[in-house]
């Protein structure tokens, strides 16, 4: 069971990165990500943040080599924020689960039939009832 305090300090540290990522760097590579949740560990030294990141693979991979070179100076945001004996040592990894919900939906929609009654799939311009529907 994870502690309060360690969920407190998950918390503030996915804002504190959040935060800087959007308004302090200025790496190109670092573009339209966003901090889906943070893990740390149960002793603080260690946060695993994951991100999600839109766009293709290698643009994902390209982010997340900048996030990795930018991770000391956002450490440094991190210890300025929070008052631990020892500053969490941030490490970046891909959250694919919003690519995984997306493409779920995508197969559902293949997979499933139009959940609308017959009735409703005609449209506007279809309502003379004086005609027989074509055959």
């Amino acid at each position: 069971m994870t502690s309060r305090r360690v969920l407190k300090a998950a918390q503030a540290i996915r804002q504190v990165v959040s935060t800087a990522i959007v308004t302090e760097l200025r790496d190109p590579r670092i573009e339209h990500v966003t901090v889906t949740f943070v893990e740390v560990s149960p002793d603080l030294r260690n946060a695993k943040i994951h991100v999600s990141v839109m766009g293709d693979d290698s643009r994902q991979q390209l982010a997340l080599r900048g996030l990795r070179s930018a991770a000391g100076y956002l450490q440094q945001k991190v210890g300025e924020r929070i008052e631990t004996r020892y500053t969490p040592r941030l490490r970046f990894e891909l959250d694919k689960g919003v690519k995984h919900s997306i493409e779920v939906s995508r197969l559902l929609g293949e997979l499933l039939p139009d959940p609308r009654p017959p009735d409703e799939t005609l449209g506007a311009d279809d309502e003379d009832e004086d005609e027989p529907p074509a055959p």
